[in-house]
């Protein structure tokens, strides 16, 4: 079996972001903390997740401060995993996995969960990229370029 090349000093931000996600178990269990989740029986139960692949995708975004490990909030002895700055910022990649999904993976009329906004019960907008001037943005109209740090 080939060993996989590490992307964690790659140029590009991208690469480096899969790297320290990881998977998409990875953004499904994210996925699961933004919705409360924040005990690994509870990953486990909800994502049918072998365990040791759960505790392998845990101890990565841990080691990557996507979150960290605190005493359970009741006292009891168990711990739990709570998202961090760094995991919060991931919020609007997963909005936008929902979004694609939702507009490009289910027929007309085909159920599914949807995201609202907890005062109004609204469903989110749709995300939008914009340039500093506020024109909205699509792939046509960026470009990459290397800056220094």
């Amino acid at each position: 079996m080939a060993k996989r090349t590490s992307l964690e000093s790659a140029e590009c931000p991208v690469a480096r972001s899969l790297e320290a996600i990881g998977d998409g178990w990875s953004l499904l269990i994210i996925r699961d903390a933004f919705d409360g989740i924040r005990r690994f029986g509870e990953f486990q139960r909800n994502l049918g997740m072998a365990k040791n692949i759960l505790s392998m995708r845990l101890r990565n975004l841990v080691a990557h401060g996507v979150f960290e490990v605190v005493p359970a909030s009741d006292g009891s002895a168990y711990q739990e995993y709570v998202l961090t700055p760094k995991g919060n910022d991931l919020f609007n990649l997963i909005i936008g996995l929902r979004q694609w999904g939702e507009a490009n993976l289910y027929e007309a009329g085909e159920q599914h969960s949807v995201m609202v906004d907890r005062e109004k019960g609204q469903p989110v907008q749709r995300l939008e990229l914009r340039s500093e001037d506020g024109r909205l943005l699509g792939p046509q109209d960026c470009r990459r370029i290397a800056v220094d740090g």
